[in-house]
């Protein structure tokens, strides 16, 4: 009966669930096919709603990788060597996101933070991020994504600097740069 109960928010939650195709990045660049699952009946709990218009507000580029989870090329990104120091936010929403004192040259190709601003060592409660278990490439990964509009920011590996040993590897078309007030 109990395993029933805990049964019971995983039929409802999927309820009105859609799968599709979209090309994506591999991490060897190749082009994949992988199913994006959407689901009508979850609401987010962000302060946009369905009437907002993303195609209208983003460049198509920043459309894919933050709204339908694409990557971008790797060695491609505008702050990929981007040292000015500053805030990163979110390109969908404008919330801070990660500072230019946590960033680092991983040699990955994208833009590598070692923690998320408004984080105190592993807790994320003030930050503007969370993460999401993502298996959508065959392996296990982490996604991360903006607390505030759901946007698809990167994933996080567990193969970074110290203090945290975190690596947040963050495709640049998802971030808006803001150099820090002289």
């Amino acid at each position: 009966m109990s395993r029933f109960l805990l049964r019971i928010p995983c039929i409802l939650l999927t309820r009105g669930a859609t799968s599709t195709t979209k090309p994506v990045l591999s991490h060897k660049g190749a082009a994949l096919f992988r199913p994006i699952h959407t689901c009508s009946g979850l609401r987010s709990l962000t302060r946009y709603d369905e009437s907002t218009d993303w195609q209208k507000k983003l460049s198509p580029e920043q459309y894919v990788v933050t709204r339908e989870k694409g990557t971008e090329v790797p060695f491609s990104g505008v702050y990929l060597n981007h040292n000015e120091a500053g805030m990163y936010h979110c390109v969908c929403c404008d919330s801070p996101l990660f500072s230019s004192e946590s960033k680092y040259d991983s040699g990955t190709g994208w833009p590598s933070f070692k923690h998320a601003h408004g984080a105190w060592e592993r807790d994320e409660s003030h930050a503007s991020i969370i993460r999401r278990p993502d298996n959508s490439l065959g392996h296990s990964a982490t996604e991360v994504l903006c607390k505030h509009c759901d946007a698809h920011l990167g994933h996080v590996f567990e193969d970074g600097p110290e203090p945290t040993g975190e690596r947040f590897c963050i495709n640049s078309v998802a971030l808006n740069f803001k150099p820090k007030a002289k």
